[in-house]
């Protein structure tokens, strides 16, 4: 039996990915690094542990502990916990991959912990190689479809969010009537719709698009009940996503939410913009 590392951060995605795994034979190692991980998760893994994200020793320690060879890290971390007070007590190891950073964009922090657990002898996989039915197919993917004004919207937002993404800045936009509300950066998607929401006094858009040279192993969108949840509060009307480059997690909750509150949710190409 081969022993899989799942490093979980926030959400329901760790949960899917333990459960497939556990299907294909895999022996499960989660890690969650951060604080309020999914609490299905330890009952969905063989072992589980709590280790914070600034003990990156610790973790390459207890992974290879445990004869891990393949490791995938799915859920959310913000950047957040690097600037945040007492959230990240670094260890040696974690410091050192800090101080030897050129930047702290998000791809060249993943980067550089990719490189460490190979250099560790173990293998990133490909973050939906065991959740490929989360990958939306192209079309409306809720009853409702979306007015002609909400249309103009999303291919205005998609197109937004891949610039975003280009910058590996964030990958969520909230725009109305093809005017940009508020792009996503360190505060993650939650908080980008809820000030968009805010500024555009309701009737917003949200777009979700992976990042033009997007890199599977890590940081792939996803769409959730959390997301959701905080567009209902920001009077959202619709999202769009990009097929096959988005998950979407916890599918029949989500979608249930969106057809309860008249939300349209269209999985678009680049194909949709032209």
């Amino acid at each position: 039996m081969e022993t899989l590392g799942l490093l979980a951060g926030i959400g329901h995605l760790p949960v899917d990915v333990a459960q497939s795994a556990r299907q294909l034979g895999y022996k499960v190692v989660a890690v969650a690094v951060v604080a309020d991980t999914d609490p299905e998760l330890p009952e969905n893994a063989d072992v589980f542990y709590s280790i914070n994200v600034g003990k990156v020793g610790k973790i390459l320690q207890t992974l290879q502990k445990h004869g891990v060879r393949e490791v995938t890290m799915i859920g959310k971390v913000t950047k957040e916990v690097l600037y945040k007070n007492g959230v990240m007590i670094p260890d040696l190891t974690t410091i050192k991959v800090l101080a030897s950073l050129p930047d702290r964009k998000d791809d060249t922090i993943m980067n550089a912990i990719v490189k460490l657990i190979e250099d560790a002898g173990m293998h990133v996989m490909d973050q939906t190689k065991l959740i490929q039915p989360l990958l939306p197919e192209p079309g409306v993917l809720t009853k409702r479809k979306p007015t002609e004004q909400e249309w103009k919207d999303m291919q205005f937002g998609f197109r937004m969010a891949k610039e975003l993404g280009r910058l590996d800045v964030g990958q969520t936009v909230v725009v109305k009537n093809q005017a940009v509300m508020a792009l996503e950066a360190i505060e993650g998607t939650d908080a980008c719709i809820l000030r968009g929401g805010f500024l555009g006094k309701g009737g917003v858009i949200v777009a979700k698009t992976a990042k033009p040279a997007q890199d599977n192993r890590f940081d792939m969108p996803s769409v959730g009940t959390a997301t959701l949840t905080s567009m209902i509060h920001a009077g959202a009307t619709g999202i769009a996503v990009e097929a096959g480059r988005t998950l979407l997690v916890d599918r029949k909750r989500t979608m249930a939410m969106a057809e309860e509150k008249g939300i349209t949710i269209v999985s678009m190409t680049e194909a949709d913009l032209s």
